[in-house]
């Protein structure tokens, strides 16, 4: 008699896979660039993030999000924030792997792609402790505009040691940092912002005011923006003073947000608070701009790595998984869907290792390559990844809707890097803004002309884009359109050139060539989808 208790038909545990060396599609995004197939560090994160160890990890850290505590037990304001230890376990292996900001003092050639990898595959793990690690990223080619704050902070920054400790700078092994810019009643609008700073004298000042959105406050140093005499300016706030006390820094809450749970992200008051000005008085937004685009570089990246790990739990339920007579893997219909997925994650990390390798040159083309081109793939790439992590789970189906399976985790967090530095609206409107310098459309178009010839669809394309921006004045209201244009014109000359001519032609058969909705799963029918699904997880 069979067990009537016995589980079938349910997909195995999907550990023991390394994450960097199943990858093809980003082994052929980073060889045009560098050498990295035998890199260590890759191998060693690629394995840890595919184990059993990092799943047992994800859940609980966002299972039990942070905890704010205010005060102490005898009425002294602490303002500190509480984290479950698999929060402390992710972020110790993300600072040891040296995800935060070694790449800014590391010599070894192409330290930012390697480190691109590096948080692509381990984002994949759990995506909300990426957030203080983007932003001490972030923060050092901002520092570098005062030669004594750099000098400061960031050999603590680049360091591999995770030190939660609160002490001084100077005490510590490792910091983090983060940053406050938006208010209340301004948001993305930050020359809205009301914060004042007072200068006291030798570059120090006293701030007064609020940030609606403070991210991760229980680091050691934020970047923050306030009105001083000549404007709105940037200034370095410690929570930790040289002295040792503390920087009055009152947090007033956590934010119940929608995903990102893990992650601390906090409303803060500051009541003569102490920063040190970064940059000249009024240059605020020139000053913090360059950790805004690092940042922005990193959600794209957290965003290819959320279509990964979507597409990856999609393929490897399918394959094990029968309903109607076989598997689910290989019934017609889910072979569309699963390549059409697999091709929108190859295109998403194709352009973000293209842009990460752009960091690393020191050829102006390439400088004039990333104004035009990051503020294309942060429109795109993350305005996809909401409607790759639906379709994903709805191939799990009802296995899917539970917490158990980490999807909805994915879920919840896919819409975040479409809104954190700048929203779709405000990335379209920067496209803009970058293409009335002729070098920005210049390298856009250098960029595709490596290509150029190969496929009358992606010149198509590319004509029908340099017809729009015939009417460039007043585009406004076509900038979403432009952008999107731009993008997939930029993921297809990447897919011809570095993938293999099955990947490239469904991408542009149903992004350029059709009459495509965006629906998953409508790739031509004499699309190879097995071809295309199999390459996907090795």
């Amino acid at each position: 008699m069979a067990d009537p208790f016995a589980v079938t038909n349910q997909a195995p545990p999907l550990r023991g896979v390394n994450f960097f060396t199943r990858d093809a599609a980003l082994g052929d995004a980073l060889r045009p660039y560098a050498d990295l197939a035998d890199d260590p560090g890759l191998h060693r994160i690629g394995e840890l993030a595919g184990s059993e160890e990092a799943r047992a990890h994800a859940l609980p850290a966002n299972q039990n999000p942070p905890v704010l505590r205010t005060h102490d037990r005898y009425g002294n304001r602490i303002d500190e924030v509480e984290f479950h230890p698999s929060w402390h376990w992710l972020m110790q292996q993300a600072v040891g792997f040296g995800l935060q900001a070694a790449p800014w003092t590391s010599d070894r050639p192409a330290p930012h792609l390697t480190r691109a990898a590096g948080f692509y595959l381990w984002s994949q793990v759990e995506p909300g402790h990426g957030c203080p690690i983007s932003m001490t990223y972030a923060a050092v080619p901002a520092l570098r505009a005062d030669e004594r704050l750099a000098k400061e902070w960031i050999p603590q920054l680049a360091s591999t040691q995770y030190d939660v400790r609160r002490l001084p700078v100077a005490e510590k092994h490792g910091a983090l940092a983060g940053m406050g810019m938006t208010e209340k009643q301004g948001g993305s609008d930050v020359r809205a912002n009301l914060t004042t700073a007072t200068p006291v004298g030798d570059g120090e000042y006293q701030l007064n005011g609020h940030k609606w959105f403070c991210s991760a406050p229980q680091v050691d140093v934020f970047l923050v923006l306030a009105q001083a005499p000549d404007g709105l300016s940037c200034f370095v706030v410690p929570r930790v003073l040289a002295d040792g006390n503390r920087n009055p820094f009152a947090l007033q809450r956590l934010k119940d947000k929608l995903g990102n749970r893990s992650n601390a992200s906090s409303e803060v008051e500051f009541h003569g608070t102490i920063g040190y000005r970064l940059g000249a008085e009024g240059a605020g937004v020139r000053t913090i701009i360059e950790m805004v685009a690092a940042t922005r570089l990193d959600c794209v990246l957290g965003s290819a790595a959320l279509q990964r790990r979507a597409l990856v739990e999609a393929i490897w339920h399918t394959q094990h998984r029968s309903a109607f007579g076989g598997l689910l893997a290989d019934k017609p219909a889910m072979q569309n869907v699963l390549a059409d997925l697999a091709i929108e994650s190859e295109a998403a990390t194709a352009l973000a290792m293209r842009l990460a390798a752009a960091v690393d040159s020191s050829d102006p083309k390439d400088a004039a390559f990333r104004r035009i081109a990051l503020p294309l793939a942060k429109f795109w790439v993350c305005k996809r990844t909401p409607f790759m992590a639906a379709e994903a789970l709805e191939c799990l189906g009802g296995n899917g809707y539970v917490e158990e399976s980490g999807l909805p985790l994915l879920y919840r967090e896919s819409p975040l890097n479409s809104i954190w530095e700048g929203s779709g609206n405000v990335n379209a409107l920067d496209v803009l803004r970058a293409l009335r310098r002729p070098e920005s459309l210049e390298a856009w178009l250098l960029e595709l002309s490596a290509v150029q010839g190969a496929d009358d669809r992606l010149d198509a394309a590319v004509n029908d884009v340099l017809q729009a921006l015939a009417h460039i004045e007043g585009a406004e209201a076509g900038a979403r359109r432009l952008a999107a244009r731009m993008a997939l014109c930029l993921q297809a000359s990447l897919l011809i050139r570095h993938s293999t001519p099955a990947v490239a032609d469904a991408f542009v058969a149903s992004r350029l060539a059709n009459d495509w909705g965006g629906v998953f799963g409508t790739l031509p029918r004499t699309t190879p989808f097995q071809q295309i699904v199999e390459r996907t997880i090795g």
